[in-house]
Parts: C-alpha cells; structure tokens; sequence
C-alpha cells in the first residue's frame, strides 16, 4: 500500500535502529504494530519517544508508523526521537530550527565500551590480593 505523501526517517541510538514513517493523519503513533502504549509501558520512554510531535505542536497532524530493531527499550525510544525527528524536518524544513536546539536530531554516539582481557568489565579490575 503505497502512500501518496510519506516522511521517512532513520533513527539510532545505542544499538537500536527505528525505521520511521509520517503520515498525514490523526496522531496515532504505532511501533512494531503495536499502539505506543502498548510497546513503551513507561509513560517516561513514551513522553521521550514522542517529545518531537509534542515540540512541534504536529502530534495530531501525523500518523506514525515505526520498526525499532536491536537494543533495549530506552536505546529503542531514543532511536525512535531520532527517527521521528528526521522525518518530521523531510516533512517540513522549517520545524529544523526547534528540533536542533533540542538537541533531537544529533545521533547519541555513546555505546558500550567493550570488555579488555584481564579485567572483570570494561574498567573494573579483579580486587588486589597481597597474599
């Protein structure tokens, strides 16, 4: 079912990938098939997930429809703020202004540092023994 008019962003975040689509309509945002209210049971990883519709004041003019793959859900609602964010600038270059001051369409480059040999994790040491 190709749409007329779709707005098309890509989100990411941590390890997570939100592939999103803005439609015209009446503000109902569904991820993975799933109501928002459903995929994000916290109300705090919704308002994050939807802060660019609420920012813009467009939260009733577009219909969201969005694929979220890898991470965990807070990775996954940052992903899904990016992906929104971009699509809603396709839609309408001039909401960029709002959305870069909110710092919504910087991608958070901070992922999990890897784990070195001889260390517990990343930075933790095995606890010195003197005997």
């Amino acid at each position: 079912m190709a749409d007329a008019v779709a707005y098309r962003g890509t989100g990411k975040r941590k390890t997570s990938v939100a592939r999103v689509v803005l439609v015209p309509g009446g503000g109902t945002v569904t991820v993975n098939g799933r109501p928002v209210e459903e995929y994000f049971p916290r109300q705090t990883l919704r308002a994050i997930a939807t802060s660019p519709l609420t920012l813009t004041g467009t939260d009733s003019t577009y219909d969201v429809r969005a694929r979220i793959d890898g991470g965990g859900i807070t990775g996954q609602a940052g992903a899904l703020r990016h992906g929104i964010s971009k699509a809603l600038i396709e839609a309408d270059a001039n909401l960029r202004g709002d959305l870069k001051r909110q710092g919504f369409l910087t991608r958070d480059a901070r992922q999990v540092e890897r784990k070195k040999a001889g260390l517990k994790k990343a930075r933790k040491r095995p606890q010195f023994s003197k005997r």
